[in-house]
């Protein structure tokens, strides 16, 4: 029996056990705190305490990974918070913990901010040339557990919106916005958990795959139509043209996987 293990029931990681389990997968979660592990034994998940940190890792990482062969890694990075903590050492740290348990195969769930803000159009066939530290460092991540031992497939999603998460919230009535033209890259949580099912339904392992909308309408464009049809005050764009733009596509999804989109942006 393969056994799944999701390393990070949150956002993501929540819907998708329950996506897995209704396709009668067996799967098991981990949370980083014992009152979320409380809250969610108390509805019937099976849902393991397991803290990563620098120096190792600790909680019930032993009886999370026991007789598991697939393992799903949606552990946030959190280098946006300016926290300063080094989550490449603290993703070592689980990698070391996944070979010792004779985990086989590994889904890691990265970003398209690998990618440069000024890398233009790209493909998994172009090298991420990241040049800020949050993206170094997920580009380190990806590197090392691709060049492990274990059979590994990278996802990278672009910017995440569904249910009640959309970024034009925290954009909202802000003033003197830079780099109105650009494009968007985002994905749809429910195109998310679609990917992640096809990559374990068709044991597509050893690939990297950008996971975005293949449409790009400008920022200022698609952030404005969303904050009026939400309500919201829009977002306010300076008139500068900045040739400084990322827009990233896949060719993996159609030749990997065959897939195709479910939500597209309105």
């Amino acid at each position: 029996m393969n056994i799944i293990a999701i390393a990070g029931l949150g956002w993501l990681g929540l819907p998708l056990n329950t996506r897995l389990k209704s396709l009668g997968m067996p799967v098991k979660g981990s949370v980083s705190s014992v009152k979320k592990q409380r809250e969610l034994k108390a509805k019937g998940y099976d849902v393991y305490q397991v803290l990563i940190t620098e120096t190792g890792v600790q909680g019930e990482v032993d009886a999370f990974l026991a007789t598991v062969k697939t393992a799903i890694v949606l552990i946030p990075p959190g280098l946006r918070r300016g926290t300063g903590h080094n989550h490449a050492l603290r993703m070592a740290r689980f990698l070391q913990r996944l070979e010792q348990a004779e985990v086989e195969k590994v889904i890691l769930i990265s970003s398209t901010g690998v990618y440069s803000d000024a890398q233009g159009k790209v493909t998994e066939n172009d090298m991420p040339r990241p040049e800020t530290e949050a993206g170094r460092q997920l580009l380190e991540v990806e590197q090392m557990y691709f060049r492990s031992h274990l059979e590994c497939t990278i996802v990278r999603f672009g910017g995440l919106f569904g249910g009640s998460r959309n970024p034009v919230r925290f954009l909202a009535g802000r003033e003197n916005l830079k780099n109105g033209e650009a494009p968007v890259n985002l994905i749809h949580r429910e195109d998310c958990l679609n990917i992640i099912t096809a990559v374990l339904m068709k044991n597509a392992y050893g690939h990297i795959i950008n996971a975005v909308i293949p449409q790009h309408p400008s920022k200022k464009e698609y952030y404005t139509a969303e904050a009026m049809r939400l309500g919201l005050e829009p977002p306010h764009y300076t008139g500068d043209m900045d040739e400084v733009y990322k827009q990233v596509d896949s060719l993996s999804l159609g030749e990997v996987l065959g897939y195709e989109f479910q939500n597209y942006l309105k």
